[in-house]
């Protein structure tokens, strides 16, 4: 509290004190000469540049018990190593049983080595689908997604380089139909993010980093798929929260994913004649590599716990987003983002 300002302290009045309908309000007068000092002390400490404005009346100090998600932990490679995760990420449903929505059907997942897209490439399989996965250079990743794939009966072509040379987003669409004769799905999943406190922090490199990876190869593969396409393909974007509710500290991120909620709903009309959707899935706090190589330790711990539910989500659980999106139980869909957030983005 100010040195200088009175004491004043706001009570309920007692039950038989309280106004009734149609009842004049009163004050005391000792009350009432109280309330004057306040208006005066605040009237007096008003500041007047560079607009009115009341100070502050005071300070508390608040706690709270902050669950800890995971243990500390930092990975200094970009865009991180699943097999080095404590606890390493759940990428599958034992309960999830696939009913053939994909059936006969080929996807192409840029990112799929690990995290979420990695759990989209086991659920696009137990729906039936045969997966192509383009990543970096992460192949243990990568390998034990396609066994895992393979254990399902379905099959599996793995395409690592890098989606920032607009040659490689080209190559990994028709290696994808060479291998399997045709591309129905394609998932625009990789992205890459880096944690810096404001603006001047970031460098030229970074932004223009962040944008090759996120933005420009979805624009690069979409473009070399659109000629493999036909009606009822579909076309899926990994969007995120962070582009509905900001974020502060990954600023070029969060314009990246701004920008592909744009580039789905304009897509969308773009193709929607040639019976090809497009859509996007916004997820929030997702327990995925990108995260301990992405942010401090201490920021890690917990990770996910400013959510309405208090945790992050496992890969697994934003899976069957994806597999709606591809299946025709969403003929009707397209233009559209779908939030898998905890209830983030309804602080929005």
């Amino acid at each position: 509290m100010h040195p200088e300002q009175p004491e004043y302290h706001l009570k309920d009045e007692m039950p038989e004190e309280r106004s009734q309908p149609g009842q004049r309000a009163e004050q005391r007068p000792e009350k009432r000469e109280e309330i004057e000092r306040m208006q005066a002390w605040f009237a007096a400490n008003q500041v007047s540049h560079p607009y009115p404005l009341y100070p502050y009346y005071g300070s508390v100090t608040m706690y709270d018990d902050i669950p800890i998600s995971f243990p500390e932990q930092r990975q200094l490679r970009h865009p991180g190593v699943q097999s080095l995760m404590v606890p390493k990420p759940i990428l599958d449903n034992p309960a999830y049983q696939g009913s053939g929505k994909l059936a006969g059907k080929t996807a192409l997942i840029t990112g799929g080595d690990s995290g979420m897209g990695a759990a989209v490439a086991i659920a696009f399989a137990k729906e039936g689908a045969n997966v192509a996965i383009a990543y970096l250079d992460e192949h243990d990743d990568a390998n034990e997604v396609k066994g895992c794939i393979e254990r399902l009966g379905r099959r599996c072509v793995l395409l690592p380089g890098d989606l920032r040379d607009k040659r490689q987003c080209a190559r990994i669409v028709e290696e994808t139909v060479r291998v399997f004769g045709r591309l129905d799905i394609l998932c625009n999943h990789v992205g890459i993010q880096f944690q810096q406190p404001d603006l001047t922090s970031v460098t030229d490199e970074q932004f223009d980093e962040t944008f090759k990876v996120n933005v420009y190869s979805h624009f690069y593969t979409t473009r070399a798929a659109l000629g493999h396409l036909s009606a009822g393909s579909a076309i899926i974007e990994t969007a995120s929260v962070v582009a509905y509710v900001g974020e502060p500290q990954m600023i070029d991120y969060t314009a990246t994913k701004a920008a592909l909620v744009g580039w789905t709903r304009a897509l969308a009309k773009s193709l929607v004649r040639r019976g090809i959707r497009v859509n996007a899935v916004a997820p929030g706090p997702i327990w995925t590599p990108l995260i301990p190589a992405s942010f401090t330790a201490d920021r890690v711990a917990v990770f996910g716990t400013d959510t309405p539910m208090r945790r992050a989500a496992q890969p697994f659980e934003v899976a069957p987003t994806f597999v709606y999106l591809a299946s025709d139980d969403a003929r009707y869909v397209t233009g559209q983002v779908l939030h898998v957030d905890g209830g983030q983005s309804t602080h929005s």
